[in-house]
């Protein structure tokens, strides 16, 4: 077949024109994503030099034959795999190109397995000085992959010159194709570089879409689960995972029932129904992702046989020890791709909402065990305060009826106190006025041999701390201080504040205390102990019970929380 250079141009972009067919299809599927960023970790290297090594086989097994030589394409996928993948990269797809050239034989068959070694380490050449001056998006650019290539197949033909026999038919040859591949593969080069950043584009528009839906879902939905895991806060996280992901519906369940359903089909998936689907059931049962996608997994509503519903995507959600507590399910109609973004989104979702689920879980507890505490202190200090105070208002009852009635006032209000505190937190006035009442009662018990000095600024009056936090720590300085003492004792309380730290001192003149040994929290009592581990449950490790003390001299129970901002 006799070709002139016009016609054997035509012929090799024709045949170009199918190499980047094939290219741009490879480029739908995940085998190209390797390729669309610099190649430096071993596998992807792997992945570069094997998808180059094809490439350039397939640019020589396209060329056309002419005399004895093949004008062809192998040029791109061995300059393009040095310049994405390195020097050792641009080496090893050469070497692979070069020497399935040099088994087709000829007269050029040794000088094309050098020209194509030589192409490839020239792209890895080129790589490793990008990447030294940091320019590493400039090996992305198609006209520099062009005009590298444009050099490459330059160096082909002078190579060719230099080693194909005899000189004159070399020439002759060189003249022929020299045109054509120097367009073909420039062009190829520049086409197909232009096809990896349009798919590295298009990856890049995906992973921005995925990361506004999810913060977006994110930001709505923040604490809705921890309010508590049922009906109503469920329909409000459906409803704006519907929004925002734009599927045909969005359910919720626990392991039993339906909590939630927005969407098509919400006229007969109902919530407070029991589960019907087997799909769902079977994510409970496995733990796992079930998805029907309608096509290669059928898919049919268990509800309706006219649902329109054609599609859907089964994810458990996950409590403590990996124990599924129920399902989020995303549907799309039968009219209705399942988009991959959205099968992904479905996923970090139920995560986020497994996250969510434990948290609130877990603030329940810690409330819980805060409720249970106040009710461990309130049961060690009522009994035996009440069995002190009676016969404290017994011995007065003949002689100072008076101080009777109002040491009845002060025990009712005591207990009154103690009553009103359902609440975890309360403010210092109301811990002053606890405190007040059950002081009344113990001056009363001890007569002269106890005196008190409450100095608190009315300013720090709302300041907001842990309640039944004073009242616990004053007793211990009284049971376990100033009533073991053969001298008169004396019961110190005072506020201030540090920054915005607010500093309770209470201080005894006994010096009593009894440190325990390291690691075990505070001394002296279990209601110390609750206290301090009360604070730092709620205000954090830096806040909570120090003692400072001096043996036989006092005894110094500093607390410490944090001021907010409407309680200065």
């Amino acid at each position: 077949m006799q070709f002139d250079p016009v016609g054997l141009s035509l012929v090799l972009l024709q045949q170009m024109c199918v190499y980047l067919a094939v290219a741009y299809l490879l480029s739908r599927t995940r085998v190209f994503i390797p390729l669309t960023h610099a190649t430096i970790r071993p596998p992807h290297k792997l992945a570069c030099y094997v998808i180059f090594s094809l490439f350039c086989v397939m640019g020589t097994l396209l060329g056309m034959p002419v005399v004895h030589a093949i004008a062809n394409t192998p040029a791109i996928g061995a300059v393009l795999g040095g310049l994405l993948g390195g020097p050792l990269v641009g080496l090893a797809v050469g070497v692979t190109g070069g020497l399935h050239r040099y088994s087709l034989g000829g007269a050029f068959a040794l000088a094309a397995a050098i020209d194509i070694v030589v192409q490839g380490l020239l792209g890895g050449l080129v790589h490793r000085h990008l990447i030294g001056r940091g320019k590493i998006r400039t090996l992305f650019d198609p006209l520099r992959a062009g005009a590298l290539t444009f050099a490459g197949v330059l160096l082909e033909l002078l190579i060719d010159l230099a080693v194909a026999k005899p000189f004159g038919q070399t020439l002759e040859i060189v003249r022929l194709i020299a045109v054509p591949e120097l367009i073909a593969n420039s062009l190829g080069a520049a086409m197909f570089m232009a096809i990896l950043l349009d798919r590295r584009a298009l990856m890049e528009r995906q992973s921005s879409l995925f990361s506004a839906k999810a913060l977006a879902i994110a930001a709505r939905a923040d604490g809705v689960l921890r309010r508590g895991f049922n009906q109503e806060n469920s329909m409000t996280v459906a409803r704006i995972i519907y929004e925002e992901t734009g599927v045909g519906a969005v359910a919720i369940t626990d392991r039993e029932k339906i909590l939630a359903f927005i969407g098509i089909g919400d006229d007969h998936h109902l919530p407070g129904t029991p589960i019907s689907s087997a799909a769902t059931l079977e994510a409970i049962a496995r733990n796992e992702v079930t998805y029907a996608d309608g096509n290669e997994v059928a898919y049919q509503c268990s509800i309706s046989p006219t649902c329109p519903l054609g599609a859907s995507l089964v994810i458990p959600l996950v409590g403590e020890d990996s124990h599924v507590i129920g399902t989020i399910k995303l549907y799309e109609p039968r009219t209705k791709i399942f988009s991959t973004i959205n099968r992904t989104l479905g996923e970090g979702i139920a995560k986020l909402l497994s996250s969510q689920i434990l948290a609130g879980r877990y603030e329940q507890q810690k409330a819980l065990l805060a409720q249970a505490e106040i009710k461990l202190l309130h049961a060690q200090v009522n009994p035996h305060f009440l069995f002190n105070a009676l016969n404290t208002i017994a011995a007065v009852t003949c002689d100072e009826p008076e101080k009777a009635r109002d040491l009845i006032g002060d025990l009712s209000t005591f207990f009154r106190m103690n009553l009103k505190r359902p609440s975890e937190i309360a403010s210092l006035a109301e811990e002053i006025e606890h405190v007040n009442a059950y002081l009344q009662i113990e001056r009363a018990r001890f007569s002269d041999s106890l005196t008190v000095d409450i100095d608190i600024p009315p300013s720090l009056g709302r300041a907001r701390l842990p309640a039944f936090t004073l009242q616990p720590v004053v007793e211990n300085a009284i049971k376990h201080g100033t009533s073991q003492l053969l001298r008169p004792g004396h019961v110190g309380l005072k506020a201030s504040r540090d920054g915005a730290v607010l500093v309770i001192d209470v201080e005894d003149n006994a010096g009593l205390y009894q440190p325990k040994p390291a690691g075990q929290g505070v001394g002296q009592g279990l209601g110390m102990s609750l206290v301090d581990r009360r604070i730092k449950n709620f205000c954090g490790a830096s806040h909570g019970v120090t003692v400072l003390y001096e043996r036989d001299v006092f005894t110094r129970i500093t607390i410490r929380v944090p001021l907010e901002a409407d309680s200065e």
